[in-house]
């Protein structure tokens, strides 16, 4: 059971911080900050990356 919501919270995590990133590109871009956008960029590709590793770990595990 403590397994089982572990991975629902990791899961919401990934999703806020691959949205967090992607609010942060926006307003990099908006304000023309290379270094806000890049970060934004960098914090939305591991929010993704986490949120697939965490799909493939769920196929394995049935």
């Amino acid at each position: 059971m403590r397994d089982e919501n572990y991975r629902r919270n990791g899961r919401f995590d990934h999703r806020i911080q691959a949205a967090r990133g992607q609010v942060k590109k926006f307003f990099g871009r908006a304000t023309d900050n290379p270094r806000l956008s890049a970060e934004g960029r960098r914090d939305q590709v591991f929010g993704n990356l986490k949120q697939a590793a965490g799909k493939v770990r769920d196929a394995f595990r049935r």
